[in-house]
């Protein structure tokens, strides 16, 4: 309960950091480096339907907030990898209880869409005709 005069306000840093990891693909990428290091293909190829072009800005983004770490092994070819820094693995309790509540509230993506209205033909315009 609010207490009498006082109005709520939004935390500053609450909200920054919300604004960050709910960023596209932000959350996905840092959930597949709590299992350690990765490549840029291998997240590429884990996370469906992210571009290259975005993947590049969330590891950048990440990166200067201090989440990640993008690690350049010195072999033949250059290995570049990328792993959670200890601030980055700090989010794993948020994110498990984000996971937690996802379970029981969220509906899959798939499922989502009544079947009925995927197989039912889309309807032409008068002007398309």
């Amino acid at each position: 309960m609010q207490a009498m005069g006082l109005k709520p306000h939004l935390c500053g840093r609450f909200h920054r950091a919300v604004e960050l990891i709910g960023g596209r693909w932000t959350g996905a990428v840092i959930h597949l480096l709590m299992n350690g290091r990765m490549r840029f293909a291998e997240l590429r190829s884990a996370i469906p339907d992210i571009s290259d072009r975005m993947l590049s800005e969330r590891l950048r983004e990440l990166e200067a907030e201090g989440i990640l770490a993008r690690i350049v092994v010195p072999e033949t070819p250059v290995r570049v990898e990328y792993e959670l820094t200890e601030k980055g693995h700090a989010l794993e309790q948020a994110l498990c209880a984000v996971g937690k509540w996802a379970e029981k509230w969220m509906i899959e993506p798939r499922a989502a869409r009544p079947a009925a209205a995927a197989t039912q033909p889309v309807r032409k315009r008068a002007s398309q005709r």
